[in-house]
């Protein structure tokens, strides 16, 4: 496996146990290093020094904020060395890094130095900064998973081919993964393999790399994104490889249609690149 390090950004909100749990996981599959990065913007209140107030009594605002932001780390500590308890997982293997700024410009920043993003899906489907950021910005390719997920492998790749550099690459990027899988398997629409040649030759290429896969062409519906979804879940797959792109953002993934229905409705991991 060429993976050597991966790195997984969490914010706060609910479900944040869950999230941990999902990307230890991931980091206890693969047998390497986590960088785990919570941030957080810690600064006085601009009201506060507007209002010219003693220096003693700022003094003792800063106090009270800096116990409160120990506590909270604290808190979160516990929290993750609970988690690795929980996963059963080389707790050399988690690195967490507490950092202060603005989120999405250190999710950027520190996402330049793994082999692999892992990111919990964004509550609701709805994708925010901190999550794009970490697809469009990190130059990696990601493991989105689901917030909550107890299991995670990939005997069993699905591929959802649209005939998109961005899909291209997602392909490339996930050979190593691919090798390892038990059963791979490309699907596709008629409107971007209309008579198969095209996947043959993914095929084709894919056994030069001793990728042994199949491919077959679904019938998309009028809500994007679920006719993969559809396949991937009725063939029981653990893994889909997709591509993202957007006009703005992380808008559409497969089959030409939006990522809200994978974001909304997958309890499947999904290999993304951009």
């Amino acid at each position: 496996m060429i993976y050597k390090k991966l790195f997984f950004p969490i914010g706060g909100g609910e479900e944040l146990e869950e999230r941990l749990y999902g990307a230890f996981l991931i980091a206890k599959y693969f047998g390497v290093k986590l960088d785990v990065l919570q941030s957080r913007l810690k600064s006085r209140i601009e009201m506060v020094d507007s209002m010219n107030l003693p220096k003693d009594i700022q003094k003792s605002i800063d106090e009270v904020l800096e116990s409160q932001y120990k506590e909270k780390d604290e808190e979160f500590k516990g929290l993750v060395n609970k988690v690795i308890d929980d996963v059963s997982i080389d707790n050399s293997l988690i690195d967490l890094k507490i950092k202060e700024g603005i989120r999405s410009s250190l999710v950027e920043e520190n996402s330049k130095y793994c082999d692999l993003v892992v990111a919990a899906a964004p509550p609701s489907g709805i994708t925010t900064a901190t999550f794009e950021t970490a697809v469009l910005k990190s130059g990696k390719p990601v493991i989105m998973f689901p917030r909550i997920m107890r299991k995670f492998s990939f005997d069993s790749v699905i591929i959802g081919w649209n005939n998109s550099p961005e899909v291209s690459k997602a392909l490339t990027s996930s050979i190593e993964i691919l090798k390892l899988a038990k059963k791979v398997k490309i699907v596709s629409s008629s409107e971007y393999a209309k008579d198969g040649k095209q996947l043959g030759e993914i095929i084709d290429y894919l056994a030069l790399h001793d990728i042994k896969a199949s491919y077959e062409i679904v019938k998309t519906t009028r809500i994007p994104g679920q006719g993969l979804l559809n396949a991937a879940v009725d063939g029981n797959f653990d893994l889909i490889v997709a591509g993202a792109f957007g006009h703005k953002g992380l808008k559409e993934l497969m089959f030409g249609g939006t990522t809200r229905y994978l974001l909304e409705n997958s309890t499947i991991p999904v290999f993304l690149s951009h």
